[in-house]
């Protein structure tokens, strides 16, 4: 039987999946989280098998959430969800040891045959981010700027992109204001944005935008 934690700040859509997956026979719930942080400590307490994990949450989010549990342990198989499929994210949580990535939309069957690769220790993505994968870096692909971003500048600039203040993200990120701040001016510079708000211009032309600014 495959355990699997099911990360989702949205409860209807953890019911919901909840639901669905219990109904495959060799696949069961064992615990549900609405928060990255939430994540990390079912992780240590339940020692899922795979964790199917909402990337776009308020707090520290997904992508630092997959950061913290994997330093733990790095043999939970985490599968990567979201409604944004391009953008650096992708890139960024495959090199961080993720093994899947699937879009939200994406039907249960897709979901569970997900869940059974990378129990094989296999990678999977949806034809999307694997298209978007595949392009990237290719004359005349348009490639994001923020594909460029290390893992730690894309993790500061969803957290700015969210509103936070540097305060909430040194508590988020457990980093210092100075530490955080230098990321902050690093990305400036590679992105060639002067503040927040060309940084926001920007993230909006290239579709690199957090849900919880839609």
């Amino acid at each position: 039987m495959i355990s699997v934690l099911l990360v989702d700040d949205h409860e209807l859509v953890r019911t919901g999946i909840e639901a669905l997956l219990n109904d495959v026979e060799d696949i069961a719930v064992i615990g549900v989280a609405k928060s990255g942080e939430e994540a990390v400590e079912a992780v240590i307490e339940l020692m899922p098998d795979v964790v199917l994990m909402d990337v776009n949450m308020p707090g520290i989010g997904g992508v630092e959430a997959c950061r913290r549990i994997l330093h733990e342990n790095d043999k939970v198989k985490i599968i990567a969800v979201s409604v944004h499929n391009d953008g650096p994210i992708p890139h960024q949580l495959l090199k961080i040891g993720v093994l899947s990535f699937i879009s939200k939309g994406s039907p249960v069957d897709e979901m569970v045959h997900a869940i059974r690769k990378v129990m094989e220790g296999k990678r999977y993505l949806c034809s999307e981010v694997a298209n978007n994968l595949a392009f990237q870096g290719l004359p005349g692909s348009n490639e994001s700027p923020f594909s460029i971003l290390s893992q730690r500048e894309a993790e500061v600039v969803s957290l700015i992109l969210q509103g936070k203040t540097i305060k909430e993200m040194s508590e988020m990120l457990v980093l210092s204001d100075k530490t955080v701040n230098t990321y902050r001016y690093r990305l400036y510079s590679k992105l060639h944005v002067k503040n927040d708000v060309e940084l926001i211009r920007l993230a909006i032309k290239f579709g690199y935008i957090d849900n919880s600014l839609i």
